[in-house]
């Protein structure tokens, strides 16, 4: 693992990095449960703060914007030598499935089946594009592009996702599909509503998930404001921005 740099932002990234681990370590264990993957989000913040987080041991990192995440991910891999994990997290336009397999490890936000199609036709291409040397490798060349299903847990909302009597059709339909992997379900909290009985239904719906598709087992929940109630209810995977990078940086 490379050094961390010795500056303020770094010391400043790191005790709140601490803080955030204590807190999921704390939830895991009053859950009796396993710690969950953090996903450090770095949307709005460069790709010099990724680096630094990769030198504090972050090994998965999440972004919502296609644009923003190809050109951090291209600079942080000329910068260290086994670059993180890279989470989207965001909702994904079909159009912007080529550019995503490119870096990305998972997709957390497969909420339909045209986006599966996309997702399937953009690994392919990028396969053959990489064997042939025109195109550099991504980690989707020799893997499988890991893909959750997110799941809508208020029908009132416009903030994405599958409704949840869909989820396990549209689960078969991305392990169907050669170059991508069911790997569970995302969810987010409906906005102004108690966390912990959305992540309920949510766990309601992994469970019949993964009888269907055992290997579908990874639950992405739980942010800055409710990891702890996700953490409880079986998240394997919690989203962290604010918490860590801190406030969003001004847009010039």
């Amino acid at each position: 693992m490379s050094a961390a740099p010795d500056d303020a932002r770094t010391r400043e990234l790191a005790a709140a990095l601490e803080r955030v681990r204590r807190r999921v370590r704390t939830a895991a264990a009053a859950a009796g449960t396993a710690e969950p993957v953090l996903v450090a989000v770095t949307k709005f913040f460069p790709a010099a703060d990724v680096v630094r987080l990769h030198g504090l041991g972050v090994r998965d990192v999440g972004e919502n914007r296609d644009q923003e995440a190809a050109a951090k991910a291209r600079e942080v891999r000329a910068l260290v030598e086994d670059p993180p994990a890279w989470h989207f997290v965001g909702q994904l336009q079909s159009n912007k499935a080529r550019s995503v397999v490119r870096y990305a490890s998972w997709v957390h936000s497969v909420d339909r089946a045209s986006l599966v199609d996309a997702l399937g036709r953009a690994v392919a291409r990028h396969r053959e594009a990489a064997a042939a040397g025109e195109q550099e490798p991504g980690p989707c060349a020799t893997a499988d592009l890991v893909c959750l299903v997110q799941v809508s847990l208020d029908a009132e909302e416009h903030r994405g996702g599958a409704r949840p009597e869909d989820v396990v059709e549209l689960a078969r339909r991305i392990e169907d599909t050669e170059g991508l992997r069911a790997g569970g379900v995302m969810a987010v909290a409906p906005l102004g509503a108690e966390p912990g009985p959305a992540f309920d239904r949510l766990r309601e719906v992994s469970q019949r998930l993964q009888e269907a598709l055992p290997g579908a087992s990874a639950v992405s929940a739980g942010m800055s404001q409710d990891l702890e109630e996700a953490v409880a209810r079986g998240a394997t995977h919690v989203r962290v921005g604010s918490d860590i990078l801190g406030p969003r940086p001004p847009v010039g």
